[in-house]
């Protein structure tokens, strides 16, 4: 049996030394359960054939460059460990930032009052939505795939409702399954193509399922027209990488994270920036909030798309690590 050393430096060929002790460290935690303390004491050593075996299953898939995430089927995120696979993006601590940097206005500054529901017919609040009330905030996550933003903030904000979209069919049941395993019965999954969202003027009067019903992940091809309903508050993370900027980029986020997730044409950057601030342009209640992840490359063109669609109080803020990579704007 190889000793913690000996594992960790098999991965040097691909991490650093201090990346390289944190994924094995994970890795024992995750699966044999084994704290900081069981390793410095040499219980590495004290597996068992079975599980030394799918052990070096596991270390052979990180060398071939794999996230750990991916081979432990689980990230954590904002506090909490959802499922992940190949066909979803691994959750960011970046993106966790933008959900605290709503969570608190939400919470705090109240952007929306919750109980103006004047732009909603009667009808609308009481079927749109699930567990529907008439004082509800009602958000939408556009491109949920994993679902981290829209479950991370259905259980964080009170009162809260929350909807992810999708095109993905990875993705969609990825999420739901997220949504299941957490029991959070205030936030629904669905396929929508963001490519392709009507503004509000542009909707009929179709009315959603209920919460009870769980048959909301629709195959390829069934979206649903979006509800006359609207929305307190849009986020999305959105594709926003170009493809120049692909020899910038972890070898391991290339072969194996879904590229339907990161990638955007160098001559369209904004694409789906520009659909989805389209739709919330009509979609958002008045004094409502539209929050993106950017690239931080097009923070200006994204501020500039945003202001010709008249939105106002347009604030950017950094990441953790110095760049300007979440904006806000007010309907």
């Amino acid at each position: 049996m190889k000793t913690y050393q000996q594992l960790w430096q098999s991965l040097t060929p691909l991490y650093d030394a201090g990346e390289a002790q944190a994924i094995v460290r994970t890795v024992l935690d995750v699966k044999y359960g084994m704290t900081l303390t069981d390793i410095i004491c040499g219980k590495v050593n004290e597996l068992s054939a079975d599980e030394e075996r799918k052990l070096e299953e596991i270390i052979i898939r990180l060398q071939k460059g794999e996230p750990v995430q991916y081979v432990l089927g689980e990230a954590d995120f904002a506090g909490r460990t959802f499922h992940v696979e190949p066909g979803v993006l691994i959750p960011r601590p970046e993106t966790a930032e933008l959900c605290q940097w709503i969570e608190k206005d939400m919470i705090e500054k109240s952007i929306v009052s919750s109980g103006d529901s004047s732009e909603d017919s009667p009808e609308d609040s009481s079927e749109n939505s699930p567990q529907a009330t008439d004082d509800a905030r009602r958000i939408l996550d556009i491109c949920t795939g994993s679902g981290c933003i829209a479950i991370t903030l259905g259980l964080n904000i009170p009162n809260s409702e929350v909807t992810g979209w999708d095109i993905s069919e990875d993705a969609l049941q990825i999420a739901q399954g997220n949504v299941e395993m957490m029991e959070a019965g205030n936030v629904r999954i669905e396929y929508q193509d963001a490519l392709a969202l009507p503004k509000a003027a542009e909707t009929d009067n179709e009315k959603m399922k209920g919460n009870d019903d769980k048959e909301v992940v629709k195959p390829k091809g069934e979206a649903k027209t979006p509800s006359t309903q609207k929305w307190d508050l849009i986020v999305s993370n959105p594709p926003y990488i170009c493809e120049k900027e692909k020899a910038d980029m972890e070898k391991n986020v290339l072969e194996h994270e879904p590229s339907l997730a990161l990638f955007v044409p160098d001559e369209d950057p904004l694409k789906f920036y520009r659909a989805i601030a389209e739709y919330a342009s009509s979609a958002l209640k008045s004094g409502g909030a539209l929050y993106f992840e950017i690239n931080p490359i097009y923070e200006k063109e994204t501020r500039e798309m945003l202001l010709k669609l008249d939105f106002k109080d347009i604030e950017t803020k950094e990441d953790a690590f110095g760049k300007k990579r979440m904006m806000r704007a007010i309907k």
